[in-house]
């Protein structure tokens, strides 16, 4: 329940303040929200698992995010940025399609 308040309580003060990204992190934020949500639903499916542990989550959910960024960044610097960006993005939607089959079928038991 908590998390879900916050939430809401997020989208409504970014909806009010319209915060502004950088231009120069642009290009990586996609790639972030990416690793984050393969991290969220790896949490979720390790709930629903009985085996979610928080420290594993945090420390997933932070190196996710840190290491796509990087191999973006890298790819930039090498020039081939849009290539890695398109294998970080399929990698990574193929990790959350995989923990949602498992969330649908703990849920739905189907």
């Amino acid at each position: 329940m908590i998390a879900a308040f916050a939430l809401v309580v997020g989208i409504v003060l970014g909806l009010i303040f319209r915060p502004t990204v950088p231009s120069w992190l642009e290009p990586y934020l996609p790639i972030a929200v990416v690793a984050a949500l393969d991290a969220v639903f790896g949490g979720v499916r390790a709930r629903l698992d009985g085996i979610f542990d928080a420290k594993v989550f945090v420390v997933s959910f932070i190196s996710n995010v840190l290491v796509a960024a990087l191999i973006v960044f890298l790819g930039d610097k090498l020039g081939v940025g849009g290539q890695l960006s398109t294998a970080v993005v399929v990698v990574l939607g193929i990790r959350i399609f995989g923990n949602a089959a498992a969330i649908r079928r703990h849920v739905f038991r189907a």
